[in-house]
C-alpha cells in the first residue's frame, strides 16, 4: 500500500481492496474524511481506467497553457523543434521582461510528466531562462503550436507488461556549440514510451 499526501488531499494505492477499506476506516475514525472514489484527477493529471490499462494525460492543463499564450492563431505545426536550431547562438534582442518566458517554461516542464516527447525541447529552452531572446520565444511558440494539435495525448500504463527496463541513448555531438548533449530515455515495460501520436489513434475509456 502506498499513501500520497498533498495538503488536505490523500491518494491511496493498493492491490488489496480489503486492506485499503480498513485503512480508510481507520483514517475516518481519526478525523473526518470524504471518500471520492477511484482517482480520476489529481494535480492537473487526468486518469482513466480501461481494459488496456491506465491512461494519464494533462489535456485540461495543456489547453490552459495554450490559452495563456493567446497569440498562436489557427496555424499548427507537426514538429516540436527544428533539428539544427542553433538556439545557443541566438543574437536577436533580449526580451524586455523575461517573466512570461520563464513562467511558460515552468509550465511546460510540469507537462513533461505525461508528455516525455516534449522533454528534449523543453530541456533546450529551459537553458535560456536567464536571458531569453526573440529566437527563444519563437521556439516556445513552435512547441505550443505542436501541443495545440495533440493536447489530449498522454501515457498509457499498459495492463500487459513484462516488467523489464529498457534503455536508449542519443548523443548530439555537433548540434549544440556549448555542451555535448546526451539524452537518456528509460522506460518501464508499462510502455511509458508509447505516448500517443494523436487522439484519433489513441485509447479512449
Amino acid at each position: 500500500m502506498a499513501l500520497l499526501v498533498y495538503v488536505d488531499d490523500l491518494v491511496i494505492a493498493a492491490n488489496d481492496e480489503e486492506a485499503c477499506s480498513k485503512f480508510k476506516s481507520y483514517l475516518h475514525n481519526c478525523f473526518s474524511i470524504k471518500d471520492l472514489g477511484p482517482l480520476k484527477y489529481f494535480l492537473e493529471i487526468e486518469m482513466a481506467r480501461g481494459p488496456h490499462g491506465l491512461f494519464l494525460c494533462q489535456c485540461k492543463y495543456a489547453l490552459e497553457i495554450i490559452d495563456e499564450c493567446g497569440s498562436l492563431g489557427p496555424k499548427l505545426t507537426g514538429f516540436l523543434m527544428k533539428e539544427d536550431h542553433k538556439l545557443a547562438l541566438a543574437s536577436r534582442r533580449l526580451l524586455n521582461d523575461p517573466t512570461s518566458y520563464r513562467c511558460m517554461i515552468g509550465r511546460l516542464i510540469y507537462l513533461t510528466i505525461t508528455r516525455p516527447d516534449f522533454t528534449y525541447a523543453v530541456h533546450i529552452l529551459s537553458q535560456f531562462m536567464q536571458q531569453p531572446r526573440e529566437e527563444h520565444t519563437n521556439a516556445v511558440k513552435c512547441v505550443l503550436r505542436y501541443l495545440k494539435g495533440i493536447a489530449g495525448c498522454g501515457l498509457l500504463l499498459s495492463s500487459k507488461n513484462d516488467l523489464r527496463l529498457y534503455g536508449n541513448n542519443d548523443s548530439d555531438l555537433r548540434g549544440c556549440p556549448i555542451t555535448v548533449i546526451v539524452n537518456w530515455l528509460l522506460h518501464h515495460a508499462w510502455e511509458l514510451s508509447r505516448f500517443l501520436e494523436n487522439q484519433q489513434t489513441g485509447y479512449h475509456f
